[in-house]
This record gives C-alpha cells, structure tokens and sequence, in this order.
C-alpha cells in the first residue's frame, strides 16, 4: 500500500474511533439525564407522599370537607413509582407517552384512568431501558404503584405479544387494571415489530399483605 493509501486508512480509522466516542458520550449523557430525573421525581414523590399524609393526620372526622373539583393533569405529572420485586424493576411514572419523557421515565399513556381511577390504566416504557426487567414477568408476578394518593398492588394475569395496531389491549372492563407496554422482540435491533403487553388485575390491600 502506497504512503497516501496508509494515510487516507489511518484518516478513516481516526474519523471511525471519532464517531464511536461521540456516540458513547452521546449515550452516556441521555443516561445520566435520565438517572438524574429519576432521582429527582423519587425526590419529590417522597415529599408528595409526606404532604399528603400531613394533611390526612391534620383532618378531624367530625368536619365535612367539600370533595375536590376535577382539575386538569399539569404536562408531565408525577404519577408515582412502578415496582415489580421479583425481576427487579424500579422506575418513576410520569404523565404522558411523548419521546421526551420515555427517554427518562415510564409514561402513563393520558387517554387512560389513572391507577386511583376505576378502569384500565396503562404505562409504556422502552423496552432497552427501563422496561427491560419485564422480559423475565410471569403471571402471578406482584406489582406495586407507589403514589402520594396511596399503594396499589397488582397481580399479573395475562402475558402477550400482539401488532402494534392492536389496541383491545387498553380496552376498559369497568375493573381497576394495570397495563404495561413495550416493544418486542426485547433483543430487536431498531424498530421492533411487536408490542409486549402486561396485564395486572388490582389486588385488595389485605390479599397483597398475605400474597393471597
């Protein structure tokens, strides 16, 4: 090889390792973004929740208090923290199913009821970040919503892959339920051609205190 062919390889090579350490830092810092929002949602559903429970304390059975008017979710709300103990899932939810929040937390999709509602409620995560722990769920699995609005405990009783169209998964059955979306194959390079659904049915307070 001539001196202008090792030249113009070495060149190739250096723009090659260049693009590569872009790319890294690139990924590294949508991480730590990502980490540092969850950090900071945990923050404040811990100070949420101590707010809330401030007030219930304060309340006197004997004064009638007026029921709250609806009032319209603020962009991104915080919805509370998701758990799935037994594959080790821990991430916040926040209100909305937008690019920008799938890349730093799940997103609770904002046509559905929120998990103190009565109905289906559904949250999409990606599945090469957050939602990946899902790929080893099972039926029987406990899932746990933490919110300021209280815990809620779920037991998985459905497990499927379906076509991205496919949208009988967030139908509403009048039952409190707890739906988890995300893209499959979980292995897939690029856009998957599949969704992976997770439905969990509401479990009382006192069947989840005893695994029933």
């Amino acid at each position: 090889m001539s001196t202008n062919g090792r030249s113009r390889m070495r060149f190739v090579e250096w723009i090659l390792a260049s693009l590569g350490v872009l790319c890294l830092g690139w990924y590294g810092l949508v991480q730590f973004r990502a980490m540092q929002y969850q950090r900071d949602q945990a923050a404040k559903l811990d100070h949420d929740i101590a707010i809330q429970h401030d007030r219930t304390a304060e309340e006197r059975p004997t004064i009638e208090r007026p029921t709250p008017a609806p009032r319209k979710r603020s962009e991104h709300e915080l919805i509370g923290r998701l758990e799935a103990p037994r594959v080790h899932l821990s991430v916040m939810v926040v209100d909305g199913d937008d690019d920008e929040t799938l890349k730093r937390a799940a997103g609770h999709l904002p046509d559905t009821p929120l998990p103190w509602e009565i109905g289906n409620s559904a949250v999409a995560g990606h599945r090469d970040s957050f939602f990946r722990p899902l790929a080893g769920i099972k039926v029987n699995d406990r899932l746990r919503l933490v919110t300021p609005h209280g815990e809620f405990n779920y037991a998985v009783a459905d497990v499927r892959v379906v076509d991205p169209d496919d949208l009988s998964v967030l139908s509403q059955t009048g039952q409190s339920s707890l739906t988890l979306v995300t893209c499959y194959p979980f292995s897939y390079i690029g856009r998957a051609p599949k969704r992976f659904v997770v439905r969990a049915d509401h479990v009382p307070a006192e069947a989840a205190k005893t695994g029933g």
